[in-house]
């Protein structure tokens, strides 16, 4: 197609002239929105002004309006309650029953047929009260029903009769809530809640016994829905949200989340056996014993006003069988974080004690195998769980004691060939790879390892890390008093800044402090046993460590720096003795001369190193002609 100057002119035109139309409706448009706000804003203002005049003149009768609004909600639970009107409300509304045993305290309500709150009796929260676990209005175990055609109701909206309480020879109490449905001549108990408490346990079995549950059940699903609000209970809120985790087992597998790493879970892989949530030292679970077949998890982290660790909402579904009636057995658990009483029920509950998680998992046989089976076996018969910890790193020490021998010793090696190094020194003339060289060939003919030291140091470390978890996990020391901590498993706190230092907090750990002071004793002994003390950056080493350390232990348990200074305490100890009354210098001496006299084999690495350390001093040597030139 052939375009003339008129034509494009024409096009030109008309282009100009649409965007002129959009612009100048555009324009109209915001000026119209902007007249209509301002005489909608007018209006309000007038309106609120009004009402404010009107409501001088006539004042509401807010009492009668809230009298009206209860009665509208009651008849509103009362259709949506269809057969089961009789238990919308009443007298029994909302009644509490306390049912005791040797561990707890348990307080069901009778709307909802559920307990209200668990109060443990051998654990006191940071007021001094007892421990009190699912005690927030936030809590809920329920599920939907079918009340009419087209209707349905929660059970957390419907109040079940009184409970009848049955003792059983064993002493267990089995605690029953009926939810009583039908006219009013044929009063039929469709559901029941059966609740059975043992003595000395802290899981409560539960049991939903439906009749007609094809009635009752959308698809023969029971929907369960299980919030669960965790309570502050440790002086430290932001350290507990640190170590509370919610965990399940689907598909015979156990797996954990941190709560501030994720928000929610989806069940779609498998059968979900239980699932829980752990606030560092105490443990809720809702198990399901035939299993969940699906389901959802979602928590929120409020803010720290509200000392509330986490709220969590679990939407989980069962299938019930096809009967006249079916039996839903479930279980519930609220009590400690203890790996021992946990690992009993054999459905992998003991996972959720952090013996070693993510990537401390190796740690975990460690402590599953060596250090809580002595744990155990000392403080059966020793009191203080301060003294306990002392005679653990005793323990441990004592364990590794043949390899902190030949540290010490290649350490005693290495300070005899100190005058050897210096001739060296002096030999290359400040030529830092020929001082490499020359000193590896030192090492060798001497028999001596440089690295010798460098095993119990690096053996200390997985240990170190089995300790942070135990210590953090053992609800052994939840208030646990020794010396000036009140409380093994928090920080202790003498002294108090008033304000927030950064990285150290608002106060300063006295255990840290000798944890501290004792690493720089050992650094500044283990500076001394140094070969080579010329390197400037090495003699700054032994005080910057421990500067370190004050800032990473302050906030941790004092159980964690009471170990730490212990330990250093022995190795100091150790260090002396060995040094001093086993280790005998000139026998050392006279070793070093015979492994000089020896004939000296070449490993493939050794050869290896001298090839390239060579190769580099040629590649230096071409360097320097080359400047010189």
């Amino acid at each position: 197609m052939k375009f003339d100057r008129n034509t494009i002119i024409g096009f030109s035109l008309l282009a100009v002239l649409f965007i002129a139309f959009f612009y100048i409706s555009n324009k109209n448009q915001q000026a119209a929105l902007r007249d209509k706000q301002h005489k909608d804003s007018i209006e309000l203002a007038q309106k609120i002004k009004a009402d404010s005049l009107d409501a001088l003149k006539n004042p509401v009768d807010t009492a009668s309006l809230r009298r009206q609004q209860a009665i509208a909600d009651s008849i509103g639970r009362l259709n949506k309650a269809g057969i089961f009107s009789a238990a919308a409300g009443g007298e029994q509304a909302d009644s509490l029953f306390p049912v005791s045993n040797d561990l707890f305290t348990v307080t069901f309500t009778t709307k909802g047929a559920q307990p209200r709150s668990i109060e443990l009796k051998h654990f006191k929260d940071k007021d001094s009260g007892n421990v009190k676990l699912a005690a927030s209005t936030f809590n809920q175990i329920a599920y939907k029903i079918n009340t009419a055609p087209g209707q349905s109701a929660s059970t957390a909206d419907l109040y079940f009769a009184a409970p009848r309480v049955e003792s059983k020879p064993d002493g267990s109490q089995v605690v029953s809530f009926d939810l009583i449905g039908g006219d009013t001549t044929s009063k039929i108990a469709y559901i029941t809640h059966q609740y059975t408490i043992r003595k000395d346990d802290y899981m409560i079995d539960f049991n939903v016994i439906m009749q007609s549950p094809s009635t009752l059940l959308e698809n023969g699903d029971l929907n369960l829905t299980w919030k669960y609000a965790a309570a502050q209970q440790e002086s430290s809120l932001s350290f507990e949200k640190e170590n509370t985790q919610i965990g399940y087992v689907e598909n015979g597998e156990f797996d954990y989340h941190t709560i501030g790493r994720r928000s929610d879970l989806k069940f779609d892989d498998g059968p979900v056996h239980w699932l829980g949530i752990r606030q560092r030292f105490f443990n809720t679970f809702l198990i399901a014993k035939d299993n969940f077949t699906s389901g959802t998890m979602e928590w929120t982290v409020p803010p720290d006003a509200s000392k509330t660790v986490v709220e969590a909402t679990s939407l989980m579904k069962l299938k019930v069988p096809a009967a006249n009636q079916a039996n839903i057995a479930m279980q519930l658990f609220y009590g400690p974080s203890d790996f021992k009483m946990l690992q009993k029920y054999d459905i992998k509950l003991s996972k959720m004690v952090n013996l070693g998680q993510g990537m401390y998992a190796f740690v975990r046989p460690l402590n599953r195998y060596i250090v809580l089976p002595v744990w155990d076996g000392i403080k059966s018969f020793v009191g203080s769980f301060g003294i306990v910890i002392a005679l653990l790193t005793l323990f441990i020490r004592l364990l590794i004691s043949p390899l902190s021998y030949k540290s010490y010793l290649s350490g005693a090696k290495m300070k005899a060939l100190r005058p050897e190094i210096a001739k060296l020194r002096e030999k290359t003339g400040g030529d830092q790879q020929q001082m490499g060289i020359e000193q590896m060939k030192l090492f060798k003919e001497a028999g001596v390892s440089p690295f010798g030291g460098c095993v119990p140091a690096l053996l200390q470390i997985p240990i170190f890390f089995a300790l942070y978890s135990f210590f953090n996990s053992s609800v052994d020391l939840r208030g646990a008093d020794f010396l000036w901590s009140q409380d093994l498993s928090a920080f202790d706190a003498p002294i108090r800044f008033g304000v927030n230092i950064p990285l150290l907090g608002d106060h300063l750990s006295l255990f840290t402090i000798t944890a501290v002071l004792t690493s720089l004793l050992i650094s500044i002994y283990s500076m001394s046993m140094a070969a080579d003390q010329s390197n400037p950056l090495m003699k700054w080493m032994p005080y910057i460590f421990p500067v370190f350390l004050l800032f990473i232990f302050n906030r941790l348990p004092s159980a964690l720096t009471w170990y730490y200074t212990v330990s250093n305490l022995i190795t100091l100890a150790l260090q002396f003795v060995i040094q001093n009354y086993i280790i005998d210098h000139n026998k050392i001496l006279a070793k070093i001369d015979e492994n000089r006299k020896k004939p000296k084999t070449k490993s493939k690495w050794q050869e290896r190193l001298e090839a390239m350390q060579e190769q580099q001093k040629k590649i230096k040597e071409m360097q320097d002609k080359n400047k010189k030139r």
